[in-house]
């Protein structure tokens, strides 16, 4: 594999926006997963796997319960459920508490994804409005990971990178219109 086994980005309000820029312009030959974490509302934006697999020529899918996690899928953690990654690279759905107000939590993912994947993880932490995954980004940083944030500037809102920022060491800030040829640099 080359530098990244595994993407995972979290976002909260104004990350759609980030996304519906960032995922066009991916190499449609990725070597590796792209795992998203969007907080959303229970029962609403059922849709936005159809929303964004509408605008990448990569497959995107909603998580499924003990699903292999295969490279070159974008997939999108289900809204009420937080999102895990096992040691043998698949998923695992939690209906425990929510963490920082949120289920799926930021956090959860990217600190199980930086158990498994260690220093071939890169995690992207958007634009949102609470400080959810600062502490995952914490983990990333512990495994040895990639631990990026949008550049608070570029946000919609722009407490969630500036919490992560301030609390975890951050790799590289990314402006929105760099993000796209940074991820394909990954593989």
């Amino acid at each position: 594999m080359g530098k990244c086994d595994a993407l995972v980005i979290g976002g909260s309000a104004g990350s759609l926006d980030v996304l519906l820029k960032v995922l066009p312009l991916l190499d449609p030959a990725l070597s590796f997963p792209v795992v998203i974490v969007i907080h959303r509302k229970h029962g609403t934006d059922s849709l936005l796997p159809e929303l964004l697999s509408g605008r990448t020529p990569l497959k995107v899918k909603e998580v499924d319960e003990k699903e292999p996690i295969l490279p070159g899928v974008i997939y999108i953690a289900p809204s009420d459920y937080h999102t895990l990654i096992e040691q043998d690279h698949t998923f695992s759905l939690d209906y425990s508490e929510k963490i920082n107000y949120s289920r799926p939590a930021i956090d959860a993912t990217f600190q199980t994804a930086a158990e498994v994947y260690g220093e071939k993880l890169v995690c992207l932490l958007l634009s949102g409005s609470n400080a959810d995954g600062v502490n995952g980004l914490k983990s990333v940083n512990i495994w040895g990971g990639i631990a990026m944030i949008q550049d608070p500037a570029t946000a919609q809102v722009a407490y969630m990178p500036e919490q992560a920022a301030l609390h975890a060491k951050i790799d590289y800030t990314l402006r929105i219109e760099d993000m796209a040829e940074f991820i394909n640099l990954l593989s």
